[in-house]
């Protein structure tokens, strides 16, 4: 069968049935299509199994991957292929050739980046967002082709005013689990899914921060703050008017947002963080007062937890 699959001269469409039948050594260079529907965990065999593709031929100017658990994923992971290597010019490199014999080490000492660098990307708005640059991430056009970080991030500033005009109509879009979700399932369906922001979170640096810091950072260039720092600056006003058990609860969901991210706030979330807390719900409803009420709280601390904090310091001082 193997051999049969080798065969190039076939004109009727062939398939293997596993990956692993194309070992190291096997020559198959006409591979046009790989289905991933197993987790890879090894770097080692993504390699491997990518490399079946990689194979030239004539004719083939492509091949596809198809990828139904998330392995593209591997493809940021600096074990690929390490970090871009910067382009050097013709005369440099002939400098570089000129210079006295130096051993490899010493060699690849001085290509090694001292640190990550930030480019400037000019919207249209006229201000600038700073973004890594030095980040192996894939970004995908609405159209399906791949694009640089700085073209994916315009393109996105020209879609996110279809939803929202100032910071004012995000906040309270995301303050809202309801039109939270939604807003996310359709910005998705256009290309800018939770993937693409959390790559968008990391080239600004601000893994520590919302999402919604991402979004406000691309839409109107209001720099992140962590959710560590916007707990504590909401803190008091979410647990106002609260007992003593409905203002332990909600400090086990502002620990696992600080922790997570704004995942832990979806609607869908509610009933496993009660039982995280309370191991059944019916003990979480007797202490907490009933399913309504822990809704309305748990409703209310997003509200309050994305209010403009520049005002509450205002109203503060």
């Amino acid at each position: 069968y193997l051999r049969e699959f080798q065969d190039n001269e076939k004109t009727i469409p062939t398939i293997l049935t596993t990956s692993q039948k194309l070992s190291t050594g096997v020559d198959a260079r006409n591979v046009r299509n790989i289905v991933l529907m197993r987790p890879v965990n090894s770097m080692i065999e993504f390699k491997q199994i990518v490399g079946r593709g990689t194979r030239l031929f004539d004719g083939k100017e492509y091949f596809t991957i198809y990828d139904f658990v998330d392995a593209y994923k591997h493809f940021s992971d600096p074990a690929w292929d390490g970090e871009p290597i910067e382009v050097v010019s013709e005369k440099e490199e002939k400098t570089t050739r000129a210079r006295k014999s130096v051993t490899k080490a010493e060699v690849n000492l001085e290509e090694v980046p001292e640190k990550k660098k930030k480019i400037k990307v000019k919207l249209a708005d006229g201000k600038a967002r700073e973004i890594q640059h030095m980040i192996s991430t894939s970004f995908w056009s609405a159209d399906g082709k791949p694009v640089s970080g700085e073209e994916f991030l315009k393109e996105m500033f020209g879609v996110l005013p279809e939803f929202f005009q100032s910071v004012d109509q995000l906040r309270k879009l995301w303050s809202n689990p309801v039109t939270r979700k939604a807003f996310l399932t359709r910005i998705a369906e256009l290309g800018y899914g939770k993937d693409q922001l959390e790559a968008l979170q990391k080239m600004m640096s601000a893994e520590k921060s919302d999402l919604f810091d991402v979004l406000a950072y691309v839409a109107f260039a209001v720099r992140p703050v962590t959710r560590k720092s916007r707990v504590e600056k909401t803190r008091d006003a979410i647990l106002e008017s609260l007992n003593k058990e409905q203002r332990d609860f909600l400090e086990f969901v502002l620990r696992k947002y600080i922790d997570k991210g704004v995942d832990e706030l979806d609607e869908e979330k509610l009933p496993i963080l009660l039982n995280l807390k309370y191991s059944a719900i019916d003990d979480a409803s007797k202490t907490l007062g009933g399913v309504n009420e822990i809704r309305t709280m748990f409703f209310d601390l997003q509200k309050n937890l994305y209010v403009d904090l520049r005002t509450r310091e205002k109203i503060k001082a």
